[in-house]
């Protein structure tokens, strides 16, 4: 198909409808004789008339009316598909999203965004699957709509947005042996460490301040899930360095005790990522807002810079995110 037929195929519509040159040409806008010319143009390209005379009329040939219905049907389609979107209505959404990120993200968030989700677009589903390194492949490929992730240097097509803040503390369960509210950087070495490893890798930021410092410590276990590592060092001597808003969250649930590490570690900030193919898909565009809405509500972030968000926030309730 050229790119003039989509006019011929309005005109023929028109002249099939009408039966008439004259009602086809007020029906389309045109006037008279460039509907006659349409209709010439269109003779030669079906080698048929498509209209002929009857009496003081016209009347459609046998071709004319077997392709009335389908000519009638494609510019109707036509129509549709170049007519503007609907206006975009949230409670009306029907349609599913995957979503890559940690247990983590929906220990922290879960709960705020499935019920913002519940109430505000019902027929929204949102289906969670785990980080992976090909996380920007399914992006891009689309198999995931969305991720939420530490993320170093991604593809630069890739759309990032800061989400929220998270800093390191120290969890010990409650009555360890040796471990008291404080901690000293030897005490901290002596002790065997459980670490959250999502992709099987020990070490990390971390240790990379420990190593600067020429220290090293023991990763005696490595669990590729936050709430499992929670679950774990509750219930032995292990000292786990995890994220902390997830540990103020469960803490005093499993019986665990936050301590401030011994040394500085930057806090670092979660972003949310997804391919620019999205940027003006309404319901994606939502999503998106639900997720930045429901951190916000939850963590109180709003500077893209992690250090100066944690610096920013209040004393006491950073203080209170670790104990809680």
């Amino acid at each position: 198909m050229e790119a003039n037929d989509l006019g011929l195929l309005v005109a023929l519509d028109a002249l099939l409808q009408e039966g008439s040159v004259t009602l086809a040409a007020r029906r389309v806008g045109l006037s008279t004789p460039a509907m006659s010319h349409a209709l010439a143009r269109i003779r030669v390209r079906l080698e048929d008339p498509i209209l002929v005379r009857a009496g003081r009329g016209m009347v459609l040939t046998p071709r004319a009316e077997a392709l009335r219905a389908q000519v009638h049907s494609a510019v109707a389609e036509a129509r549709a598909a170049l007519a503007p979107a609907r206006p975009f209505v949230a409670r009306e959404l029907a349609r599913g999203f995957v979503l890559r990120a940690s247990d983590y993200v929906l220990t922290v968030l879960g709960l705020a965004l499935d019920r913002r989700l519940a109430a505000d677009a019902p027929g929204l589903d949102l289906r969670v699957v785990p980080n992976g390194p090909d996380d920007p492949a399914a992006l891009r490929d689309g198999a995931a709509d969305l991720a939420v992730g530490i993320y170093g240097e991604l593809p630069p097509e890739l759309r990032t947005r800061p989400l929220l803040t998270d800093r390191f503390v120290a969890v010990v369960r409650r009555d360890h042996p040796r471990l008291g509210k404080r901690l000293t950087l030897d005490a901290y070495l002596a002790e065997a460490h459980l670490q959250v490893a999502p992709r099987g890798q020990p070490g990390g930021h971390v240790d990379d301040v420990l190593a600067a410092r020429g220290r090293t410590r023991r990763v005696a276990r490595a669990v590729p899930y936050f709430v499992t590592a929670l679950e774990l060092a509750a219930q032995t001597d292990y000292i786990l360095t995890i994220s902390e808003r997830i540990a103020g969250r469960l803490a005093a649930r499993l019986g665990l005790r936050v301590i401030e590490l011994p040394f500085t570690v930057r806090p670092y900030g979660l972003s949310l990522v997804w391919h620019p193919r999205f940027d003006g898909d309404a319901g994606h565009r939502f999503l998106r807002e639900a997720l930045v809405a429901t951190a916000r509500a939850v963590a109180g972030d709003t500077h893209p810079d992690a250090q100066t968000r944690l610096d920013r926030a209040p004393r006491g309730r950073r203080r209170r995110a670790g104990t809680r």
